[in-house]
């Protein structure tokens, strides 16, 4: 049985065989209008079925829009253009945008770049930081690791399977990405788009602009929510020819394509794979990772020692009161941060690593004040320790240090 789609007015219909077959612009496809044919899409009863719940179940796109979308909008160039090509045509764009703790952000941040870019698109957005559940997802992926402790793919289906649960929150009628098939080795091949479409409950409802004439056409695609023509078919991990399209569209301010994830990181991976061994999964303890040298006492208690006075500030701002902070006593020393419950050998140990990366490392002995769990509240006592030697300290390095 074919059903006819629904006729819409202002919708467009698929374009002739002639006219699909005709040479296709590159940079112009955001603005260039195609010619209509008169050929008209037909749907399977069960598409059809889920595009008229789709569309008069929800909430009305705004005034003058062909209907509503969320769009996954990272602050990258290629999320960019996909909102590009989805504005241009009428749809209405609410960007939605993930924190990860894992993310190799600047210093403003991730937050800061995607509320930018939604700023000067002129859309809304929403900033959904990341929590326990995301790195019980990370310690337990359903489809393993990368090169490293990067899950790719588990990633992309819990971020997408939030995406969708926004979707039917807002009333929109597809969710959008920036992914360019072949460009991720692990997360965007052909079989990968798949299997995220399908375990993240967007069978399709998924579209991604910048390849989707390489792809089965969507749901909006075939529906004429979404005009197929318009979009385009980028494949591979060049970017030539997106930088190529945001310099034809006047898009010059953007992040350097080599940013991504820390769990692809090596040294970064052996430093969570030692926390994760020794049950430090929190929030609070992953944010130690980025800082400073690491060393694993005989107890099990961590020693984060800070590398310059960036470091140190940073430390000094995520500490907490149940945490013994070290210091060398009157010249320069990193600040020193005792992870985990500490005994008085715990504090002695740390005391002298914190001593050997001071100013006073050469002194046969040095004062290191200690405060929090070591001391009385709002307290501080001074303890004497010699520095501890090359010899003494290697044993207790934690990988990736």
């Amino acid at each position: 049985m074919r059903v006819p789609a629904v006729a819409q007015k202002g919708f467009p219909t698929r374009p002739t065989r002639s006219e699909r077959s005709q040479k296709r612009p590159t940079a112009l496809l955001v603005t260039d209008t195609f010619p209509r044919g008169k050929a008209r899409s037909c749907l399977t009863p069960f598409l059809f079925l889920q595009f008229f719940v789709m569309n008069h179940a929800a909430p009305s796109p705004a005034k003058g829009k062909r209907c509503r979308a969320v769009g996954m909008l990272s602050g990258g160039l290629d999320s960019i253009l996909a909102c590009k090509l989805m504005l241009a045509q009428d749809i209405e764009v609410l960007a939605l945008n993930f924190v990860s703790p894992f993310c190799t952000c600047t210093s403003s941040g991730c937050r800061h770049q995607a509320t930018k870019v939604a700023a000067e698109l002129g859309i809304p957005i929403k900033v959904v930081p990341t929590g326990p559940d995301y790195i019980e997802m990370v310690k337990h992926p359903k489809h393993g690791y990368g090169r490293n402790m990067n899950p790719c793919l588990d990633c992309r289906i819990f971020t997408f399977s939030r995406a969708r649960k926004y979707l039917e929150e807002v009333g929109a009628q597809f969710v959008f990405s920036g992914e360019v098939l072949g460009e991720r080795p692990m997360s965007q091949h052909l079989q990968a788009l798949r299997l995220i479409e399908r375990e993240s409950g967007l069978e399709g409802r998924l579209l991604r602009p910048l390849s989707a004439q390489l792809l089965e056409p969507t749901i909006p695609e075939r529906t004429g929510l979404v005009d197929r023509e318009r979009l385009l078919a980028f494949q591979g991990r060049s970017r030539k020819p997106q930088i190529a399209l945001a310099a034809s569209l006047g898009i010059n301010d953007y992040p350097c394509p080599a940013g991504g994830c820390l769990l692809t990181d090596r040294q970064f991976a052996l430093r969570l794979k030692d926390a994760f061994a020794h049950g430090e999964d929190s929030l609070h303890h992953i944010r130690f990772l980025r800082l400073g040298r690491h060393f694993r006492l005989p107890s099990g208690a961590k020693v984060v020692v800070g590398r310059d006075e960036l470091e140190n500030r940073a430390l000094q701002n995520i500490v907490q009161p149940s945490e013994t902070v070290l210091e060398a006593e009157g010249v320069g020393s990193p600040v020193t941060v005792v992870l985990g419950s500490a005994n008085n050998s715990d504090i002695e140990l740390a005391a002298r690593i914190c001593a050997r990366f001071s100013d006073a490392k050469l002194e046969p002995l040095v004062k290191i004040r200690c405060r929090g769990a070591a001391s009385a509240p709002g307290t501080a006592r001074l303890i004497s320790v010699r520095p501890i030697t090359e010899a003494e300290i290697t044993p207790l390095r934690i990988p990736g240090h």
